[in-house]
């Protein structure tokens, strides 16, 4: 018998294909809609307990292996019987099902791509929306387009049914060709099809008024030429006005040697003193497992959980303008394939992903994620003024990388390690920012025009990495660390320099926020006393500098911020539960409260001192829109850090050689002007 893959490694086509018969088997007569198949993580504390027989030698062909698992995300119905969702879980080792799951009443799958597309094609042949377009006056050579969004939360007034919502832009096809930026040119209607009908059942007419304008009542305009006063803003570089710049010279990464790093079995990624193992899923893109450095356990599992986008423009039906771009729809099909010398630079390892087809065909997507090394400036330095020795190191990073396009927007998350033992978790926020039709010569407070007749809405991206930790072993306490003022006295502080740092061990599960004026920060430990760090004899541990970013500003009333309930605070700490992955719960689409999310999971009330913890780390951008975020943003970026804290017993960095790199050289030598000397002496 074939040995079984890795236990952290992703299901095969033969596995995914293996668990899509056995749905199939057991539905007999039901047509089957799938959604996704990917793998279900075996239990932790068995996969955990294989980890460290494998990074200590000890695992013979004897050694038992973590089960399998797939789960298989489904629609099961039939000719008389409405279609079900059904979470499985399939055991590969049997094919057989040995657990399932539902949505709960008011709760709603995940969207499909396939689903998003009907949107469009329910437009075109809609009389209703069809009327609705007809009032415009649309100059020659455009035509309407209909980009598919999610409904966002459910109103009030809505009956529960599952629903899609249209954005509808004209597009310049006769002078711009198939490239042509359509944001340009909103149009102010917005369809809504249902989406067990494939049926548009109402078309919104959206305001365009500004500030001076009732919020409450639809249409301010006097003309039906409803983009007559917007203009072009193309982005691709064959159709700008002004051309691309000339000046700018090669800037070529070369790497004589080949790559520092090594891929073996797959998925296991060797780099310098670091190890781990990376996934990719369709509900959260990358996934990191195992990271050790020079064999010793810090993360068990590393991935973004969710992020919500609320957008704060008061007018009906904005408020229901909130994406969840993990939870909604997941991200499979929105993640790009990364191109060669573009998205990644050097020499790159890409890995590929399994999606699911509908009818569940397993097609293999290329590059959905690139692993490549990157220089990150000085890492670390000193120089002898005695003697003018400099040392220098060039800090060199490893980064794992993925993109994903969703609608308007580019995501781009990477995970960074560095020589030093830390890792950075950044996203890169940019794309085309989302804007609506604006009356010539109107403002509003809820946006800025970006560009004749767009308003681009003012909205916050907030996102949630969760970090599930294994400092030296599976049971890890977080400690609030602060530094504080302390008062002139003649006992501890005579001369008014002194300040504490104060500790505080968070005992039950919590949410908690930072505070920049304490320096709060937050350090994971394992404070078993036979791993304290020897030379500061503190408990072993890493800290987590988080940017202190602002907070969803809905108010806590709304439905914006009910279902957001994960954005209220900066870091959660849950105890570790199995299959818990999910910020703002496993079916946020259309909910009008979250579910089954971190807040869910902190009402436990969990014990999580010297126990499995899992951190949920919340930061964002408030995106007030500027007229140079148009027509494509320059990036955002947010970056956490992971660095360690008495971990080691000196600079893990220590031994980086100092080489000089040799393909550097001085402006002056290649004009031939006078060179001064080199003042660095490694």
């Amino acid at each position: 018998m074939a040995p079984l893959p890795h236990p952290l490694s992703a299901l095969t086509v033969e596995e995914s294909q293996a668990a899509r018969d056995a749905v199939i088997a057991a539905y007999p007569g039901s047509v089957i809609y799938f959604r996704n198949i990917f793998l279900r993580e075996a239990p932790k504390a068995e996969v955990f307990a294989f980890l460290e027989l494998e990074h200590s030698g000890k695992l013979t062909d004897e050694t038992p292996r973590p089960p399998r698992f797939a789960q298989v995300w489904c629609d099961v119905g039939g000719q008389e019987k409405k279609a079900e969702y059904v979470e499985a879980v399939v055991d590969l080792a049997t094919h057989k099902i040995t657990a399932t799951r539902s949505h709960g009443v008011g709760q709603h799958a995940s969207l499909s791509v396939d689903e998003l597309r009907e949107v469009p094609d329910a437009c075109e042949r809609s009389e209703l929306f069809q009327a609705k377009l007809k009032q415009f006056e649309l100059p020659p050579g455009f035509e309407a387009i209909v980009e598919p969004w999610p409904y966002g939360a459910s109103d009030h007034t809505d009956d529960g049914s599952r629903v899609f919502q249209g954005l509808v832009y004209a597009v310049n096809r006769k002078d711009n060709g198939p490239d042509s930026n359509f944001y340009a040119y909103p149009i102010p209607l917005i369809p809504v099809m249902d989406a067990r009908t494939k049926e548009i059942i109402r078309v919104v007419e959206i305001a365009t008024g500004g500030k001076d304008d009732p919020i409450d009542k639809v249409g301010t305009r006097t003309t039906n030429k409803i983009i007559e006063h917007c203009r072009p803003a193309e982005y691709c570089p064959e159709k700008l006005p002004q051309g691309v710049r000339t000046d700018l010279k090669p800037l070529t990464v070369i790497q004589p040697e080949g790559a520092s790093f090594t891929v073996t079995d797959g998925n296991r990624i060797d780099w310098q003193k670091w190890s781990m193992r990376v996934t990719f899923n369709p509900r959260e893109g990358a996934v990191l497992h195992d990271i050790r450095f020079a064999g010793r356990s810090i993360v068990y599992r590393l991935s973004m959980s969710d992020m919500s986008v609320p957008y704060a423009d008061p007018r009906n039906p904005f408020q229901r303008k909130q994406a969840f771009d993990f939870g909604d729809g997941g991200l499979g099909h929105a993640v790009n394939n990364l191109a060669l010398g573009c998205d990644c630079l050097g020499l790159i390892k890409y890995f590929d992903g399994l999606l699911t087809e509908p009818d569940g065909t397993i097609e293999t997507t290329q590059n959905v994620i690139c692993l490549h090394e990157q220089d990150d400036g000085i890492g670390w330095k000193h120089t002898d003024w005695r003697t003018n020795r400099a040392v220098v190191t060039r800090r060199r990073q490893l980064v794992v990388q993925y993109i994903i396009t969703l609608a308007n927007y580019e995501y781009a998350f990477n995970f960074k390690f560095d020589q030093a033992g830390g890792i950075t978790i950044e996203t890169r926020a940019t794309g085309i920012v989302s804007v609506v039709n604006i009356d010539p010569g109107k403002t509003a407070p809820w946006g800025n025009v970006v560009s004749p007749g767009a308003l681009a809405q003012n909205h916050q991206h907030i996102f949630a990495a969760r970090i599930d930790p294994a400092i030296d072993g599976m049971n890890n306490t977080v400690v609030q660390e602060e530094s504080l003022p302390v008062p002139m006295n003649p006992k501890t502080n005579p001369y008014g320099n002194y300040y504490e740092v104060a500790q505080t061990v968070l005992k039950k599960s919590c949410g908690v926020d930072l505070a920049p004026e304490r320096h709060r920060v937050f350090k994971v430990q394992n404070r078993d006393p036979s791993k304290r760090n020897p030379v500061s004899g503190k408990p072993v541990g890493y800290k987590l500098a988080m940017p202190a970013t602002q907070l969803l500003l809905a108010d806590k009333q709304s439905i914006q911020a009910r279902r957001a309930l994960f954005a209220q605070h900066h870091l959660w700490v849950t105890k570790y539960e199995d299959d818990e992955l999910y910020v703002g719960g496993r079916f946020p689409m259309q909910g009008m409260d979250e579910i089954g999310g971190v807040a869910d999971a902190v009402k436990r009330g969990d014990d999580v001192e010297d126990e499995d913890v899992v951190l949920w780390a919340v930061y964002g951008l408030t995106h007030n829109p500027r007229v140079e975020d148009w027509p494509v943003m320059p990036v955002e970026v947010l970056q956490l850090h992971l660095m360690p804290s008495d971990f080691f017993t000196q600079n893990p960095a220590i031994d980086v050689p100092s080489n000089k790199d040799l393909g550097s050289q001085s402006v002056a030598v290649r004009t031939n002007e006078t060179n001064g000397t080199n003042g660095c002496s490694c």
